[in-house]
């Protein structure tokens, strides 16, 4: 009998032999990005349409045999049901080899002497971009990997970068041109749209944990306070930020002091304000379901210690309520970075001001300049806060079982 239980789990262990259904579907899609996709975009001026390239003629052959072939063995490792550990190296590597590739191709598409050539990204490179960082994502998935190594790899991937930045291997891109007259005021409204994401998450967190205790407490307010919040959470963007100029333009007016502290019909302040209240519902959500899962026995052993109900609340319903609050402040945090970009509709600034003003020019370069940012703040804003909630809960987990 146990030697057929070994037998069992062992075989569990094994990795299952065969195809692998996801790996057949992002072979597809990587085999479609290089066929029949183009891999970068040539503009002869920053206006006019582009015209797609393929792999071959985007990127000097010397590179781009190379490069399918390492493709191809990434596809390989993809198609079969290999150890994830090897399906992570290969999606890592073939990442890297992509980028590099995006890199040689404005060397190889634009004439000598011509400034006003623009080469972006074409719909290809997405493609594979996305077919890769998907297989990533499944074998990281599947490997599991202990939070502080999640963090280590996001640390690692923002230094490779970083390096790959300070090597200019990207300058003649048509987004780092877009970049280059505008770096002061890129480090601005970087500056802008964290101070918007985080200024409305602390408001949050000061105003909606209290919330939520109370709404726990008084089963009375739970409904009411939370279906207001819901409404509030339907209510459009745009529609929020333009809903606030009044009341805050009557503040700035009429309130002494208001305007010297900022608040005003447009800007910032509405701005602020709006991320603020769509910030209220997941915390005060979590809050509540956080405390309400919190063990009848935590409850009976406190009150039988003779601990007076702030003891309880502090010493034992918040610790244990811990990681499903802080799984609402990650949901609030990616929520407010991809919002905020809203804001420069309203003269909020933020990462959103490249974003309209890109829409405005039929720029799109101008677009990525201010969308890839959000997105790699939001990701790794996932990823630290994702890795938070596991570092509090394996402390309990280890509590419970022992």
């Amino acid at each position: 009998m146990a030697s057929l239980e070994a037998e069992i789990r062992e075989t569990a262990r094994a990795p299952a032999r065969g195809p692998d259904r996801l790996g057949l579907l992002l072979v597809g899609l990587g085999a479609v990005a290089l066929a029949v996709l183009p891999f970068a975009t040539f503009r002869a001026n920053r206006i006019v349409p582009g015209q797609g390239r393929g792999l071959f003629e985007a990127i000097a052959p010397s590179f781009a045999w190379p490069l399918a072939l390492a493709l191809g063995l990434v596809a390989l490792v993809a198609l079969w049901r290999s150890p994830p550990v090897l399906r992570l190296v290969a999606a890592l590597a073939g990442l890297g080899l992509v980028l590099v590739g995006l890199g040689l191709a404005p060397a190889h598409l634009t004439p000598a002497g011509n400034t006003y050539a623009r080469v972006a990204p074409g719909s290809g490179f997405w493609l594979l971009v996305f077919a890769l960082a998907l297989l990533a994502t499944d074998a990281l998935a599947r490997l599991r990997p202990p939070p502080l190594l999640r963090v280590a790899l996001l640390a690692a991937a923002a230094l490779a970068l970083f390096v790959l930045f300070r090597l200019g291997l990207w300058d003649d891109l048509s987004v780092m041109k877009e970049y280059r007259p505008r770096a002061d005021a890129f480090a601005r409204e970087l500056g802008t749209h964290a101070v918007l994401a985080l200024g409305s998450l602390l408001a949050a967190v000061a105003v909606g944990l209290p919330l939520g205790i109370l709404c726990h407490r008084a089963a009375v307010l739970r409904e009411p306070v939370l279906g207001l919040l819901n409404i509030v959470q339907t209510i459009p963007s745009i529609a929020l930020f333009g809903l606030l100029i009044v009341p805050l333009g009557w503040v700035a007016l009429n309130v002494p002091g208001a305007r010297t502290l900022g608040i005003a019909g447009i800007g910032a302040a509405p701005a602020l304000v709006a991320l603020f209240l769509y910030s209220l519902l997941p915390m005060v959500a979590n809050t509540v379901a956080g405390l309400a899962a919190v063990p009848f026995a935590a409850h009976d052993a406190a009150r039988g210690l003779g601990m007076t109900a702030g003891q309880r609340l502090f010493r034992v319903e918040l610790p244990l309520a811990l990681p499903v609050i802080l799984t609402g402040v990650r949901i609030t945090l990616v929520q407010n970075i991809g919002l905020a970009t809203v804001a420069a509709l309203i003269g909020g600034g933020g990462l959103g001001v490249f974003v309209f003003q890109g829409l405005g020019q039929t720029a799109m370069d101008l677009v990525l300049l201010g969308a890839l940012p959000t997105v790699a703040l939001a990701f790794s804003a996932a990823v630290l806060l994702d890795a938070a909630v596991e570092l509090v809960q394996i402390p309990q987990t280890q509590g419970s079982s022992a």
